[in-house]
């Protein structure tokens, strides 16, 4: 066969291989080599914008789901300056406000209206520069939007900032109310000016009592990130996860709505109840503030627990802030119930006596020589209040005896007095959900001067909330627990995700011995104890009193000036709460600066409104008044 037959004939099976091809290949080809270059060219038509859909951060409410903090929607407006420098969408916005001038207007439709602002956004471009449309465009969008957004046009000017090539973007309003967004955004469209703009979906933390609790709660960041109390400690259940969605829209068609192509919703983020009920919050800031302004003082606390769960009821700390605007929060963000150290005086003397109780060594009324004032032994030289000669072991918390304490913690031994101080939580932080807890200062420095005056609350650091939770561990029968702030966890819908149950933390004396000390601390709030003037009528009272003279920074004392307390319990048999006074550094002097004198009373004031707003029953007959005795420490 020569060449050119052979070539004929592979033309030929090429030819019938071609018509063979299948429907299916065929249509390929078509759509592949023929409809390809139409496909590019409409995805030219399309932009798309992705919009954030922010996730609502999850609410906080009280022990009575009372709403103590919330989101509100808000908005940010910004300005994408790039697209100000689009001929097109700027002659359509420019058409559209010339005709939105003349007396047609009115009596077109909106498919008329769109068709003439077209036709006369197309001559627009044939009659003027592309310059001068621009800046004529610049001006309209200055004029129209400077006093929507409560600005003068030249300020709105300075905030575009258009000198600046390299800023694509600028935000020209934040904190933008869901009403008045509403408006920008229909005024954006009404102008065929929404391409431009850029309206953001934000949130506004919302605090509705932001005078309460403010240590506690805590507040966000700008981003709704937590930053400090519950708010940054159940950042990860509140906060959600933001959704998006994806809105295409023709190029070639501005006037035309945009229209969602891809939805991802957001989740949103979990409620968190506390164990604070709001109206016990109330209580203390009120008494707080009050006890403060009547004895002088600026810093103080006051805690309220039930000592049977560990769940904190309300704790109120001064100074404080307002979590809606945060002003002076550099000075007063501090929280005195978790973060103060000081020195508990004799709060804490019942250590070394629950301590030796528990081992069997005393009971309550075992005699204790408290000599007369002094008592001096080596190097170890004791103080006291008072000569009280013989007293028994209640007496000695009684009258608060300096002396009867180290006798007793003498017996007890001072490597088994640092371990029930370590037992009943000093010296480590209680694991609130709080941040900057602090753990206090129990050092065991094996000098006996130190160790007599550790046995009376000086030389020993503690934190309130620290005092709180060992007290609650006399009132609940012996078991101290960890501090709970969160009660549960919920979905929006009301269902519980997680509840919190008690915590104990370990048993620390037993329960008789427990017992025995509410018994004796009832006896400190007797009209011949120091801390008679934290009596609530009707009830019996457990508590300690406490007085110590404040550290100076440089070292040593300042001498006058002090740090008074109460560590109370109601009733003193079978209490249902522990509240625990600290005033710092009163400068009063209508009455001696005693813990007695100022904690104890306040302490009494809060107590009463308490218990009447727990509905407790009285277990005491009420008495008729009698006069007080002068406290002591």
């Amino acid at each position: 066969m020569n060449p050119a037959s052979t070539r004929r004939r592979c033309l030929f099976l090429c030819l019938i291989f071609v018509i063979g091809l299948s429907g299916l290949s065929a249509r390929l080809v078509y759509l592949q080599v023929v409809k390809s270059s139409d496909y590019a060219k409409k995805s030219d038509r399309v932009s798309v914008r992705k919009e954030l859909l922010k996730a609502n951060r999850g609410c906080i409410v009280d022990i009575n789901n009372q709403l103590v903090a919330r989101n509100i929607p808000r908005a940010r407006l910004a300005l994408d300056k790039k697209l100000l420098h689009d001929i097109g969408p700027a002659t359509l916005a420019l058409a559209n406000k010339e005709l939105r001038e003349t007396p047609e207007w009115h009596d077109w439709d909106e498919r008329t209206r769109k068709r003439q602002i077209k036709a006369r956004a197309s001559k627009m471009k044939n009659e003027m520069q592309a310059d001068v449309i621009i800046d004529k465009y610049i001006a309209h969008v200055i004029n129209t939007f400077a006093r929507p957004l409560g600005l003068h046009p030249l300020e709105l000017r300075e905030r575009m900032n258009l000198d600046n090539k390299k800023q694509k973007y600028v935000v020209l309003k934040q904190d933008i109310s869901e009403d008045d967004a509403d408006k920008l955004k229909q005024l954006t469209i009404d102008h065929s000016i929404l391409h431009a703009f850029v309206f953001e979906e934000t949130q506004k933390r919302w605090y509705v009592m932001p005078e309460m609790a403010a240590h506690i709660i805590g507040f966000v960041s700008h981003e709704s990130k937590g930053m400090a109390g519950i708010e940054s400690q159940m950042d990860s259940y509140m906060a959600g996860k933001d959704g998006y969605v994806k809105n295409h829209r023709d190029k070639f068609d501005l006037l035309a709505v945009a229209k969602p192509q891809e939805i991802r919703p957001p989740i949103h983020g979990l409620n968190v109840q506390l164990t604070i009920d709001m109206g016990l919050q109330a209580i203390l800031e009120e008494e707080l503030d009050a006890g403060l302004a009547e004895f002088q003082a600026i810093k103080g606390t006051i805690i309220l627990m039930n000592p049977k769960t560990g769940e904190v009821m309300a704790m109120a700390s001064r100074p404080t802030y307002n979590l809606n605007t945060r002003e002076n929060i550099a000075e007063n963000g501090y929280d005195f119930a978790t973060q103060a150290i000081y020195e508990p005086g004799s709060t804490l003397k019942i250590i070394s006596t629950a301590g030796a109780m528990d081992l069997g060594l005393v009971l309550p009324s075992t005699l204790v020589n408290c000599h007369y004032g002094n008592y001096r032994v080596g190097s170890v030289r004791v103080p006291d209040h008072h000569p009280y000669g013989m007293l028994s072991v209640e007496q000695v918390l009684a009258k608060s005896s300096n002396i009867g304490s180290y006798k007793i913690a003498l017996q007890l031994g001072r490597e088994r007095f640092f371990d029930y101080l370590a037992d009943f939580g000093f010296g480590k932080k209680t694991g609130i959900r709080m941040a900057g807890e602090s753990a206090g200062v129990t050092n065991d420095t094996g000098n006996p001067t130190d160790f007599s005056r550790n046995s009376y609350g000086y030389a020993i650091s503690v934190t309130p909330l620290q005092v709180a939770c060992a007290y609650s561990a006399i009132a609940n029968g012996g078991t101290l627990m960890k501090p709970l702030l969160v009660k549960s966890i919920m979905a929006n819908n009301g269902t519980t995700i997680m509840n919190n149950k008690p915590i104990p933390v370990r048993r620390v004396i037993k329960e008789s011995t427990a017992r025995k000390m509410r018994r004796a601390l009832a006896t400190v709030v007797d009209i011949k104890g120091t801390a008679s003037r934290a009596h609530v009528d009707g009830f019996q009272v457990g508590g300690k009193t406490g007085t110590t003279v404040k550290i100076n920074p440089d070292g040593g004392y300042l001498h006058g000036r002090y740090t008074v307390s109460f560590a109370g319990m109601l009733p003193a048999e079978d209490p249902a709460f522990v509240c625990v006074v600290v005033v710092d550094d009163p400068q009063t002097n209508e009455v001696k600066r005693y813990g007695g004198t100022i904690a104890a009373p306040i302490f009494a004031k809060v107590a009463t409104r308490v218990a009447n707003r727990l509905g407790l029953e009285p277990t005491e007959p009420i008495a008729p008044s009698q006069p007080l005795a002068q406290s002591d420490h």
